[in-house]
């Protein structure tokens, strides 16, 4: 192989392996904001776990973080104001890619 060929496949290497950390990040941070949201409404350690998924499947309606956040912020309106979602949205995704850093 030619070292441009080498080249080329690393990028692509590169390019698979964070597009695939992103991903991680993202359902670890849907994870965090649903557990964090169950406590806001009161639910249980088991409801919590089966709304935290609930969230993390909310993400796949359709491409970007605002279906997530309509679920949250909808399920959330009589408890915080979508300021707040947002700000631990961010909060949580800081902390989500350091976790994801810290397994590897």
């Amino acid at each position: 192989m030619t070292s441009f060929q080498d080249r080329e496949r690393a990028f692509e290497q590169k390019f698979a392996h964070d597009a695939e950390m992103q991903f991680k990040a993202e359902a670890r941070r849907n994870r965090l904001l649903g557990l964090w949201a169950a406590g806001l409404l009161g639910k249980s350690e088991a409801e919590a776990a089966d709304y935290a998924r609930e969230v993390i499947k909310a993400d796949f309606a359709e491409a970007g973080e605002e279906d997530v956040f309509r679920k949250v912020s909808g399920d959330l309106a009589s408890r915080c104001d979508a300021a707040t979602v947002r700000a631990k949205m961010s909060e949580l995704m800081t902390a989500a890619k350091a976790q994801i850093m810290g397994e590897d």
